[in-house]
């Protein structure tokens, strides 16, 4: 049995990707017999009964423009720090190089335990966003490979995950470590309570996209496809499930465009069956990110033998081989509605690739986590033998 800590800076019930892989790591794990502790800002203070992992939470508060997350400062929460001092742990694993990541730097150095983290997101995108000056995400970027160059080994959860980590200037050795997903078996009935809950029609031509309500998934472009689309007489309906930061801005956006009729909104779903019916329902999953790495999201359409459409080139784009199991279209409005028009056409070559979706995209958390666990043991035994390079304990 492993002793593991799972340092993350954001968690359910925020239910970004990093959030949900932070969930699948400790649930898994603890299902094959390891001991498993996640760290992470306070954000429900409700019931939490039947994890089989322990949540150590401190002290949380909203951040500011996106009270969606959380952050905190766990030096300041004595409880929290009172109860991490009597917890054993043999490794720590950070998922974010920011406040989950110097919590785990502090606890490898202090026990002298190894620490791995994962690299998930492109954070040179989310500082020029934030600041606007390619300055200070030069210096932000400048801060996560300081911190990947403290770690005793590295994972990026695709292979151009990893080149993204390397055009920031990290220079060491990357495990490619993919996602997995939750693998369920698709379900007519949960079909009809969507098709219930949501008024779809059987005969509707269902468009699906999940995922955070923030313009840096690119729902902007899908919204351009959606309105070349409606202008030349298509019938379809587009879903956005999800919730986050620019949802009036979407919602204006949609009502400008003049999509009432095509696109709908319909917030954030938590329930795993209404997820899996939506999934089924749809024919195409359009998810044109250019920001996502290994969305778990299209896995999960996979598994539901619902094809992809993304962008080619796109680090997100990884798994899809074009027109063998989902769909790549440039970055162009044009070409993506031309994509979505194809699939609607051939309902036959869409089903098709959904089903060769399901065969080559989704991979089983269990399956993943028997690697996470094989390289896990590797990094505490060579631990023990004195062979991991000390860290730097100064950390900026």
């Amino acid at each position: 049995m492993l002793r593991i800590g799972q340092f993350t800076d954001t968690f359910i019930p925020v239910v970004d990707g990093v959030g949900r892989v932070s969930l699948a790591y400790a649930e898994t794990l603890c299902k094959m017999g390891h001991q498993v502790t996640v760290v992470a800002p306070q954000n429900d203070t409700g019931y939490r009964g039947g994890y089989p992992f322990e949540l150590l939470d401190y002290l949380g508060t909203a951040v500011p423009g996106n009270r969606q997350y959380k952050t905190g400062e766990s030096k300041l929460d004595l409880h929290y720090r009172q109860r991490i001092r009597q917890i054993p742990l043999d490794i720590v694993h950070a998922h974010s190089p920011f406040k989950a990541g110097s919590d785990a730097l502090g606890i490898s150095v202090s026990r002298n335990i190894p620490l791995v983290s994962t690299f998930h997101s492109k954070y040179y995108d989310d500082f020029l966003k934030a600041t606007r000056s390619e300055r200070m995400a030069q210096l932000g970027v400048k801060f996560v490979v300081d911190f990947y160059n403290r770690c005793d080994e590295v994972w990026a959860v695709g292979h151009d995950t990893a080149q993204v980590l390397a055009s920031y200037g990290y220079t060491g050795d990357i495990c490619v470590m993919p996602n997995g997903v939750n693998i369920r078996t698709p379900n007519s009935g949960n079909v009809s309570m969507v098709e219930e809950k949501f008024g779809i029609r059987p005969d509707e031509k269902i468009l699906l996209f999940v995922g955070q309500m923030n313009w840096k998934k690119n729902i902007l472009r899908i919204l351009e496809g959606a309105e070349i689309l409606q202008k030349a007489g298509e019938r379809f309906t587009l879903l956005l499930a999800g919730r986050g930061p620019d949802e009036k801005e979407i919602d204006a956006k949609i009502e400008e465009m003049q999509l009432m009729h095509s696109v709908r909104r319909i917030g954030h779903q938590t329930d795993l069956n209404v997820l899996d019916g939506l999934y089924q329902r749809a024919m195409l999953f359009v998810f044109p990110s250019l920001y996502d790495n290994a969305p778990m999201v299209v896995r999960e359409a996979a598994a539901m033998h619902t094809p992809s459409l993304m962008v080619r080139g796109s680090s997100a784009a990884e798994v899809i081989m074009d027109r063998e199991n989902g769909y790549l279209c440039q970055d162009d409005a044009q070409d993506l509605a031309r994509t979505i028009k194809e699939a609607l056409d051939h309902p036959a070559d869409c089903r098709r690739m959904g089903d060769r979706a399901r065969e080559t995209i989704p991979v089983s958390w269990e399956k993943i986590m028997e690697q996470v666990q094989e390289r896990y043991e590797r990094l505490i035994a060579r631990g023990r033998e004195g062979a991991l390079v000390k860290k730097n304990k100064r950390f900026i």
